[in-house]
């Protein structure tokens, strides 16, 4: 995927169409200074911006391959512009999420991009790992590198509120303990 042709595209795109989005997944993590190969684009969108991510997808090139209440995918014939998916914003926590989002510059400046904050996508990371424990150890690393990168500049309470609903309690005080509780 050529990330920034398809993100120079999509994000003038989602601005001209007032769509409320944040990048999340493996590219977040770059953009947050924590790089990670990936090979495809995640974003968290307002579920009601559906219709106009639809729209915008179909329009350039993307057929929409799966569809829920809760995610949508896109894949484009042209590898170049490779798969993107979007997660559906419509609970109150991840409504939230998509309220406290960053901007970001990506680039070298060149383009600016609404990002995650590192303390929801780790809650995500958590959730991931949960519905699917195959994918735990990949989850974990990304919740060590955004932890290590971040270290007491997270927030805790909010991280360790994401590890309550999942029932991971114990796996939070281990974490904080190695990159919170730690002098650097």
């Amino acid at each position: 995927m050529d990330f920034k042709a398809v993100l120079s595209l999509i994000i003038k795109r989602f601005s001209k169409e007032h769509v409320r989005y944040a990048l999340m997944g493996g590219f977040a993590l770059g953009a947050l200074g924590v790089p990670r190969a990936t090979i495809d684009l995640d974003f968290l969108i307002y579920r009601d911006d559906l219709p106009k991510i639809d729209s915008i997808m179909k329009e350039n090139g993307y057929g929409c391959v799966y569809k829920s209440k809760n995610v949508s995918q896109y894949v484009s014939a042209v590898k170049i512009f490779g798969e993107i998916d979007f997660l559906l914003a419509f609970r109150d926590i991840s409504v939230k999420m998509l309220e406290s989002a960053l901007e970001k510059d990506i680039f070298a400046g060149e383009l600016k991009i609404r990002v995650l904050r590192p303390e929801d996508i780790i809650g995500l990371k958590v959730q991931a790992l949960v519905n699917d424990e195959a994918r735990a150890a990949k989850e974990y690393l990304d919740i060590e590198a955004l932890m290590d990168y971040y270290g007491s500049n997270l927030d805790w309470m909010s991280i360790k509120e994401y590890f309550e609903i999942f029932d991971k309690v114990g796996k939070f005080n281990e974490l904080k303990k190695r990159f919170c509780d730690v002098k650097r």
